[in-house]
């Protein structure tokens, strides 16, 4: 089963036909909200928002844990994460849609891993030399040619932990570490994944010019972040549909 987790401006997934709401509990808690599943061509496909419906809980306070454990009991084998960002890249302007194939974590205080010495799972070493799974990212990026939309194929995405905006200092330091875009919810998110056997990718909206990369002298304005989100996810709509779409 495929799944998508949704991220700002996406709590809800208008393509899926026949949807039922699954309510679960894992040994790590509860995920962010109830599952949504239900079908695409005849495909099921499961819908999960990580802030919540409403948009109620920071990047910092997500239960990734949950969330993954969750997705899996349900049956997903497949991820695609949704995570606006900004750009870093000269040419990852807001608009630009990208497929990002490596990141850097750069969040501290949030459970990020499954092997917490407990009985229950053993510690895992999981190679994350690529964090992101090369045969989702094709497929992906074969589904936004299909739905004739432009994405830019790679970057490194750099996971700061929020809730608040990025320094223009700190950006220039994840440029210098060779980041091209900046988020806040892709980490622990793909590592743990990784560790529970999924297969992960993620589609990442820029919705803005990173802190000090842009010509206003106001600094990244919430409305102009917000207008720019819901163009965004029209795009990022008819890529899902492909996506999920038997091939």
């Amino acid at each position: 089963m495929d799944a998508v987790i949704g991220g700002s401006q996406l709590s809800s997934l208008a393509i899926l036909d026949g949807p039922r709401r699954e309510t679960l509990s894992t040994p790590y808690g509860d995920p962010s909200g109830p599952i949504t599943v239900g079908a695409v061509a005849g495909r099921e496909v499961a819908f999960l928002p990580r802030h919540g419906d409403p948009h109620v809980v920071p990047p910092h306070r997500i239960n990734y844990r949950a969330n993954i454990w969750a997705l899996r009991e349900l049956g997903a084998t497949n991820i695609i994460a949704i995570a606006t960002s900004g750009g870093m890249r000269a040419d990852f302007v807001p608009g630009t849609l990208v497929v990002p194939d490596q990141i850097i974590d750069y969040t501290h205080g949030r459970e990020h891993t499954y092997s917490d010495g407990t009985a229950a799972e053993p510690v895992l070493h999981v190679d994350f030399t690529s964090p992101f799974s090369a045969p989702l990212r094709r497929r992906l990026l074969e589904a936004a040619v299909r739905a004739a939309a432009n994405v830019a194929d790679g970057g490194c995405y750099a996971c700061f932990n929020g809730p608040r905006l990025e320094s223009a200092a700190e950006i220039r330091a994840f440029m210098r570490d060779g980041c091209d875009l900046v988020g806040q919810t892709l980490m622990p998110e793909a590592g743990l994944a990784r560790e529970a056997g999924l297969a992960y990718t993620a589609l990442c909206p820029i919705v803005n010019h990173a802190a000090g990369l842009a010509d206003s002298a106001h600094g990244i304005s919430r409305a102009e972040l917000t207008a720019t989100r819901a163009a965004a996810m029209e795009g990022v709509t008819l890529i899902l549909l492909q996506f999920v779409q038997p091939r």
